[in-house]
């Protein structure tokens, strides 16, 4: 006789799963390809710009320069930041919500506090 398959599919991201539910274990979010490499894209710019301010650094640069530059990487890390608030409004916020739980508020209300300090 068979073994039963004992997999079922995770309610908040429909991978097949033993049973321990990705919400349990460890949180994620299914994301469109063109919205990942959106998000991929703009990291890898604010690398590049991390990159050149070490470089800047290494090169003796003028004190200034490097924080016109420094500026510039949090501008893009902050717009980063803006997008990915968005998707995760757009998603998981609303689905949250949709299923009940209020608390996502309360966890968003907290995660915008942080970056806003």
């Amino acid at each position: 006789m068979e073994a039963e398959n004992t997999k079922k599919a995770c309610p908040h991201c429909a991978e097949e799963t033993d049973g321990a539910c990705c919400a349990e274990d460890e949180r994620h979010t299914v994301r469109s390809d063109e919205t990942r490499r959106k998000l991929i894209n703009r990291l890898n710019r604010i690398e590049g710009q991390i990159r050149g301010i070490r470089q800047m650094i290494e090169r003796d640069a003028y004190c200034n320069d490097v924080l016109v530059q420094s500026a510039a990487a949090g501008a893009a890390l902050n717009a980063f930041n803006r997008e990915l608030i968005g998707c995760h409004m757009r998603s998981c916020v609303a689905r949250d919500l949709r299923e009940g739980n209020d608390a996502v508020i309360d966890e968003l209300l907290d995660t915008l506090s942080k970056l806003m300090k």
